[in-house]
């Protein structure tokens, strides 16, 4: 490996492959020959030299052999080529942060959606063979423990982790016990917080703990303890939360405190049922101390000067869950952006397909989040019960033209049939079929024409594995099939994610800012962009100016939710939004590799693109006569904002305008 390795440098220093600007390509393609020469010269068969394990190499070296590194005299410039030359997936952290999916345990579900995988393994709608359910059932759902895991997984693949999304899957976030969101948010930022040997020291504590109680993670070994309960969700015979009841709740009576503790649900599964014994839980939970909200802001304050630091906070949940209240506390355990399972406008779609709600409800909510500043991300899916292509293109143009919606990014799913879902009984009776690939495609691209330059088309597909998708699209290369397609229009793309300058980076001389205006029921939003000459977007500001008052924030002299000795002692409110007159910042986001924190990168970040939307957003709401303008600023930027002249003010950060 180390032979192979110091050639690689070599070649880097004398600029052979690595340099600023090289066809990555044909660096690719000569580090796949150097691979395959060192392997033949081993004439053993075996496979000694692995791009895969060539980067996880040298950074253990540099960070634990430092004479054995100095031998090699690698320069910073050579060390910087190296590293990009050797790294995996440079797209992972193309949008300029390190993003970290997390899984909550198994929970039951207030919702009862036709289409939605029951997967008694996991949280309600995901499926065990997801890669991030994987990556979540190996660490019995713990929410440090998966932190820990993805930390160490990108860092080895050259990724650099400064900067971290969080995002929280697993349902409806909503539907959990506000102690265990509490205990969950908390543990995410503490393994954000800790000096990478301390995070690896109580990860492998914890996995010890886990072990010894005899809480398996083999996979095969989970398939067979919840198989009898799967066949009769999957037969019709139990619903996910019955299912759930006999799966994971605990004999008898459970304290508060029990429930915000990590639920390894079926994962004591195996070992009782070798015992014959019902699938239980056999132990008690050793629950800790409940997490107070002093407690989080604590964490969070912590992670402000952390060496990983939180840019951005995700949930998922319903619209119907989406209340005044419910915003305070999302916004409280750090909060800024919320998926919300919207999938149709039709009424009468989502009345076929279980929904429970109607688009005058998923109105309201995207008005209040908009109110409280969250970037809104909705899901909307093709193909569901009752639909058509002609229908599906005219609700998504419905989605992305009218005020009462607009949402900043969209996943956009073709419904597809599992196993679990209700759905199929109704395939089985001939009331709902899988589109052809052709009309799939069809509407796809009709509905990326329509996507305005405001928007974010985020995904085309669900990582639901082929083996359990019964009929509909399997092919996981289906947005370059659509894109493809798309560019055979001929057709300009506004959307967001195909004009983003990714890892190619942007001369800050060839950039021009721009801003896009346009209303929604009760803002005028302001996209404020860089783009170059081709229109491709470096960085943007969502600037929301308050128009009107949502019905449900309407009575702001209700006492606030969110109560904590920190905001008795200043006598400052954590539940109010901004006020009418004063201005709000959604999100501000700079694209391109991302850069370390004070260090300025190959891309686009620690430029001064950001300050300078900033700026101008600041400039264009006084101008627009609002007496002030808040930011929803993520925890691990407030202090980027403080050197904005931002004060904090309860949940938000405030900067008076001129």
């Amino acid at each position: 490996m180390e032979e192979a390795l110091l050639e690689i440098i070599e070649a880097v220093r004398s600029g052979v492959v690595g340099g600023e600007g090289a066809d990555s390509s044909a660096d690719a393609a000569w580090l796949d020959k150097l691979v395959r020469r060192h392997n033949r010269a081993a004439h053993d068969g075996t496979r000694q030299v692995a791009k895969r394990r060539l980067l996880p190499f040298y950074l253990r070296v540099k960070a634990e052999e430092p004479e054995r590194w100095a031998a090699w005299n690698v320069s910073e410039a050579t060390d910087a080529a190296l590293v990009r030359l050797l790294q995996a997936k440079p797209r992972r952290t193309a949008s300029g942060v390190a993003t970290i999916t997390v899984l909550t345990k198994p929970w039951p579900c207030s919702g009862a959606c036709v289409f939605c995988p029951n997967d008694i393994r996991m949280p309600k709608s995901y499926l065990s063979d997801e890669p991030a359910c994987q990556r979540a059932e190996r660490c019995w759902f713990d929410p440090f423990l998966q932190v820990a895991a993805r930390l160490r997984t990108l860092t080895a693949m050259g990724h650099v982790t400064d900067k971290v999304e969080l995002i929280v899957l697993g349902g409806t976030w909503s539907d959990y016990p506000a102690a265990y969101q509490r205990w969950f948010t908390g543990e995410l930022f503490r393994a954000l917080n800790l000096p990478d040997e301390e995070r690896a020291r109580e990860a492998t504590e914890r996995q010890r703990w886990y072990e010894n109680r005899g809480l398996p993670r083999d996979r095969d070994a989970l398939a067979a303890a919840a198989a009898p309960l799967q066949q009769r969700i999957d037969a019709g015979e139990l619903t996910y939360n019955e299912a759930w009841r006999e799966a994971y709740a605990a004999e008898g009576p459970r304290g508060h405190e029990a429930e915000a503790f990590p639920h390894p649900g079926i994962s004591t599964a195996a070992q009782r049922a070798d015992q014959g014994l019902p699938l239980r839980e056999d132990a008690e939970n050793a629950a800790p101390k409940e997490l107070s909200w002093d407690d989080l802001f604590a964490l969070h304050r912590a992670n402000e000067t952390a060496p990983k630091r939180v840019v951005g906070l995700v949930v998922e949940t319903r619209p119907d869950l989406v209340t005044a209240d419910a915003c305070r506390s999302l916004r409280a355990l750090g909060c800024t952006k919320v998926q919300i399972g919207i999938q149709s406008l039709s009424d009468d779609l989502l009345a076929a397909n279980g929904r429970a709600i109607t688009s005058a409800r998923i109105a309201d909510a995207m008005a209040l989040l908009r109110r409280f500043g969250f970037k809104s991300h909705v899901h909307f899916m093709v193909n569901l019960l009752g639909a058509d292509p002609a229908s599906d293109i005219a609700d998504y143009r419905r989605l992305v033209t009218d005020p009462a919606f607009l949402p900043d990014e969209v996943k956009l799913y073709p419904c597809c049939l599992v196993e679990s879902a209700r759905l199929t009984d109704c395939y089985e009776a001939g009331r709902w079929r899988p589109y052809t690939e052709e009309e799939l495609v069809g509407v796809l691209v009709a509905d990326v024409l329509a996507t305005p330059p405001w928007t974010r088309i985020s995904r085309m597909i669900r990582d639901i594995s082929a083996t359990d998708i019964l009929a509909g699209n399997k092919k996981t290369n289906l947005r370059q099939v659509v894109e493809a397609a798309v560019d055979a229009t001929g057709e300009p793309v506004a959307e967001i994610r195909s004009r983003e300058i990714s890892v190619e980076g942007a001369s800050v001389d060839d950039l021009a800012l721009e801003t896009i205006a346009y209303r929604t029921a009760n803002t005028e939003e302001r996209f404020l962009q860089w783009v170059t000459p081709e229109n491709k977007i470096a960085a943007f500001c969502r600037l929301s100016l308050p128009t009107a008052l949502p019905r449900d924030t309407a009575n702001e002299s209700s006492p606030p939710p969110i109560k904590s000795e920190q905001s008795e002692a200043r006598g400052s409110s954590l539940a109010s939004p901004s006020a009418p007159q004063e201005a709000m910042i959604r999100e501000v986001h700079v694209y391109g590799k991302v850069a370390a924190l004070h260090h300025t990168g190959e891309g686009t970040q620690h430029l001064g693109l950001g300050r300078a939307l900033v700026e101008e957003a600041c400039a264009q709401a006084a101008a627009a006569g609002y007496t002030a303008i808040n930011v929803i600023s993520a925890v691990g930027t407030r202090v980027y904002y403080r050197n904005l002249g931002f004060k904090d003010a309860g949940l938000y950060q405030k900067r008076p305008l001129p």
